[in-house]
């Protein structure tokens, strides 16, 4: 399959799902969302301004994993310095580390195997969660990019006929290393890592990548446990801050029962809740025929089932069972060898037009197993699989699709077309949507309001608290004070110091956020306040004047 028609489809994949990314970057974007992207901004912040602490002590507000994830927050602090602060260059990084891992299936396969670097980079491009994790200052994307490189570098470096494995080795060390700044589940690819270099070592091959890797690993290594010994006295610094939280997290399982559930059904009801069904069953259907696939098929099919494996079975504490969380973006470094062996099932398809009734059945299962939203996604391309391998079973109608049929650039293409548009359908709809954070009429009206007013407290939910200092460019007004709506009746009233209420309805409604973090609808907070007075509004949020 690399006709000059079929090298074309990389190129128009490539296109699609980057203006589609910066698409959504720009209209799904809600500014920060909780607690996690707001530390990262507020560390980035610090080491542009040069007030880092590297090693706070135990018990400081910052003696969390996060404040050692230097590659998330690092390059943020650049374009700080660079272009200033900003919701935008906060998560430009992120964005950048998304787009980028679809430029490396581009970069790895637009030649020997375009269609496979075309599915890849539709399945990973538009899915969902990738893309929703791009308009955060989250470390998932960051990983997931570091992580796709590594597993390009260790790939090309054992090649036969690679002629510089010692610089491909060194390139891989400095990768996972960089993986590791970003967040410690790069260990999910240890497992994987670490049997091909007793494999490598047993055969007695690969010897000057792997000399490179080592070498360079261990350079890295031993500084950096150095520089925490100078800098707080202690080697393991980063271990002991990631278990200290693992004990302030424990929670003992009592219950056998949720055990099981969790070792068995739960991650697959995870998979598949989040739009990876058909991940999931592309990558059987190379497994299935991994006989007949390249060596770089089954490169990508071992180190997703063990990658995937480890995240399934695996514990993020070295002290007692702790199983990695059951949320959509702890999927992330799985994505990128998932993807990709599930783009070498789709090039199978294209190729011989088998497997399409497996497709069809399965995902049709899905939607009916899910009987959600995503079952439409799930529905619509079970449809088109059924359809294609229906058509396909008739003889007459095979022999007459001789032009149009598998082993063409038309059925690849058709094929990839279907799969990309289907797949743009769910997050197309949040781009749709209006906001439910309301973060960007709300900075506007503070700028615009509260900047040269006459200072004071402002009231507000509990979840809009810590979004403010960056609304400011971690400028925030000395005269300003914000305050949760509980503080009002316990604050000191001057009649210089003005009363502010600030009422965000898309928040005080936001269903992922009621009741855990948000107890009162916009409704009940103002009956508390029936003295208000209305001084400006903006898209849903509202700003009042109380009386004091």
């Amino acid at each position: 399959m690399s006709a000059p028609a079929f090298r074309l489809l990389p190129h128009f994949t490539l296109a699609f799902v980057g203006l589609f990314t910066i698409a959504f970057f720009i209209f799904a974007h809600e500014g920060l969302y909780d607690y996690d992207d707001y530390n990262y901004a507020r560390y980035a912040h610090q080491l542009a301004t040069g007030t880092f602490d590297l090693t706070p002590e135990p018990g400081h507000l910052d003696y969390t994993p996060l404040h050692q994830r230097l590659m998330v927050f690092g390059p943020v602090a650049l374009f700080y310095k660079l272009l200033g602060v900003g919701i935008f260059t906060t998560t430009f990084w992120p964005l950048l580390c998304t787009f980028g891992t679809s430029l490396i299936f581009y970069l790895l396969y637009r030649q020997q195997h375009p269609v496979v670097a075309s599915a890849a980079m539709l399945l990973l491009g538009l899915h969902y969660f990738t893309l929703n994790l791009s308009i955060y200052l989250y470390p998932d994307n960051v990983l997931m990019f570091f992580a796709a490189d590594s597993a390009a570098a260790l790939l090309y470096g054992r090649r036969p006929a690679q002629a510089h494995p010692v610089w491909w080795g060194l390139g891989f060390a400095l990768l996972n290393f960089a993986a590791s700044l970003s967040k410690e589940t790069i260990v999910y690819y240890l497992p994987f890592y670490l049997s091909l270099l007793l494999l490598d070592l047993w055969h007695r091959r690969h010897g000057k990548f792997w000399l490179g890797a080592l070498s360079t690993g261990a350079f890295l290594l031993v500084t950096y446990l150095f520089v925490y010994q100078a800098a707080a006295h202690d080697l393991l610094y980063r271990f002991h801050v990631i278990e200290s939280v693992n004990e302030v997290r424990r929670v003992s399982n009592t219950s056998t029962g949720d055990i099981v559930a969790r070792l068995t059904y739960m991650p697959l009801q995870l998979l598949i809740g989040t739009g990876l069904g058909v991940v999931l069953l592309l990558v059987l259907v190379a497994a299935i025929k991994s006989n007949r696939l390249s060596n770089d098929a089954r490169f990508w099919l071992a180190l997703a089932g063990s990658s995937l494996a480890f995240y399934w079975l695996g514990s993020t504490s070295l002290s007692y069972y702790n199983p990695n969380s059951l949320l959509p973006r702890m999927l992330t470094p799985l994505l990128p060898p998932l993807c990709l062996a599930a783009g070498f099932g789709v090039e199978y398809f294209a190729r011989t037009g088998r497997g399409g009734w497996l497709l069809a059945l399965g995902l049709l299962g899905c939607a009916a197993w899910l009987r959600s939203s995503i079952s439409i996604v799930y529905g619509l391309l079970g449809g088109f699989f059924a359809f294609a391998a229906g058509l396909l079973s008739v003889g007459i109608v095979r022999r007459k699709m001789a032009r149009f049929g598998p082993d063409t650039a038309f059925f690849a293409g058709a094929t990839l077309s279907v799969v990309g548009l289907i797949m743009a359908i769910r997050p197309a709809y949040f781009m749709a949507k209006p906001s439910n954070s309301g973060y960007f009429a709300q900075q506007q009206l503070m700028q615009q309001e509260l900047r040269w007013a006459a200072g004071g407290v402002v009231l507000m939910d509990n979840f809009s608290l810590h979004k403010c200092e960056i609304m400011y460019g971690f400028r925030v007004p000395d005269n300003l004070r914000f305050q949760h709506y509980a503080a009002y009746d316990t604050l000191r009233k001057v009649p210089s110091r003005p009363i502010w209420l600030l009422i965000n309805r898309p928040v005080l409604s936001n269903d992922e956020l009621i009741p855990q973090v948000i107890t009162a609808s916009a409704e009940q907070v103002l009956a508390r306040f029936p003295r208000r007075k209305l001084h400006s509004q903006n898209n849903g949020v509202e700003l009042y004047l109380l009386p004091n």
